[in-house]
């Protein structure tokens, strides 16, 4: 063993620098056996939630950053988003939004904005289609059972925050100038259904039966979200034995004011 000695200090004075550092090393070795022990128990806990009888280690899933919006894909693969409240909308807008997505809005009051995000790619008349359902679905029109409604998309350039001369514009309020595509009298249609990899998607039914082996048409009705998403939660888990989550389903659902059937 090696001891250093500083020869410009006494002894008493090198011997007070040993002792200090066999302080701070007792009070170390104190704070490392502690988060052992706290480890150690942790661990033990949740290894004995894994053996009990009964019970079952759930882990939890990755969220991908769409999540927070609504969203959902075409059956050509192409993601649709759309804002939950005035914040996401704005940043739907701001953030989300790139020169090659294009973008959608339901010619009602209370529409959120909706991308078809592109990523360079080119989408197809039925991508755009169903992208405008999925603008007009999660729009206030659901929750009037408004069956169909025109929806009009442009290029991300027209959408501006800039303002008529005299007047501004609150959190998520754009305004769209220029030429835009119509698409007139689109249904709100909609379902959600399961694939064989249990994941949850929700959209148009063409878009939905892309991806899914069992499916749920979603339509005007008198159920909560609440309600609605207990009754497909159950039916998932006949179908499937899957026990999805029943937050996921919700988050996917429409306004209040559904009825789903269960047949299929």
């Amino acid at each position: 063993m090696k001891v250093e000695i500083d020869f410009t200090k006494t002894i008493q004075e090198n011997a007070n620098d040993y002792y200090l550092r066999s302080k701070k090393a007792k009070k170390k070795l104190a704070g490392l056996q502690k988060g052992f022990t706290e480890l150690r128990k942790k661990l033990e806990s949740e290894t004995n939630l894994k053996n009990a009888p009964g019970k079952k280690l759930v882990l939890k899933r990755k969220r991908e950053w769409f999540e927070k919006f609504h969203w959902g894909y075409t059956g050509e693969g192409f993601l649709v988003v759309a804002g939950r409240d005035a914040k996401g909308n704005e940043t739907i807008v701001k953030k989300i939004m790139e020169k090659d997505d294009f973008y959608f809005h339901a010619d009602v009051h209370g529409a959120p904005h909706t991308l078809l995000k592109t990523i360079g790619k080119i989408p197809g008349e039925i991508s755009k289609k169903e992208a405008a359902i999925f603008a007009a679905v999660f729009s206030k029109a659901w929750a009037q059972k408004i069956s169909a409604v025109d929806v009009y998309s442009t290029s991300p350039e027209q959408v501006s925050k800039k303002a008529p001369s005299g007047e501004s514009l609150g959190t998520g309020a754009f305004m769209v100038y220029g030429k835009r595509e119509w698409f007139k009298k689109t249904p709100l249609e909609f379902s959600i259904g399961i694939d064989s990899k249990n994941r949850i998607f929700s959209g148009p039914l063409a878009a939905v039966k892309t991806k899914c082996s069992f499916i749920v048409p979603v339509s005007f009705g008198n159920d909560s979200k609440g309600v609605a998403s207990k009754k497909i939660k159950a039916f998932f888990r006949q179908k499937t034995g899957f026990d999805a989550n029943l937050d996921d389903i919700s988050a996917l659902l429409p306004a209040d004011g559904l009825s789903v059937s269960l047949s299929n």
